[in-house]
């Protein structure tokens, strides 16, 4: 796969929040893991492996609207013909 870039920078206060999310994912990441060890209920378990999946898909979705609002917006100013196709494939992804 190719490595492509943002030709906009990502706003400041919107990179912090999205780290922000990813950091509190991986510390319920690394709770689950602490459950796994702990030999915990698997209901518990897969409480917050539902938690996380919830928690990334809504990571995901702040990305797929920056996109929309930037890369894609651009491409489709510019007619690229594919610019459709990749976001419906990007949405699929999404689920």
């Amino acid at each position: 796969m190719e490595c492509r870039f943002k030709d906009q920078p990502r706003d400041e206060k919107e990179l912090r929040n999205l780290k922000s999310r990813i950091h509190r994912i991986i510390g319920q990441l690394n709770g689950i893991e602490k459950m796994l060890d702990d030999n915990r209920y698997c209901g518990d378990v897969l409480v917050q492996i539902s938690a996380v999946e919830s928690a990334l898909q809504s990571v995901g979705y702040i990305v797929l609207k920056d996109h929309l609002e930037t890369c894609v917006r651009d491409k489709a100013k510019a007619d690229d013909p594919e610019v459709m196709t990749e976001v419906m494939e990007l949405i699929k992804k999404l689920k």
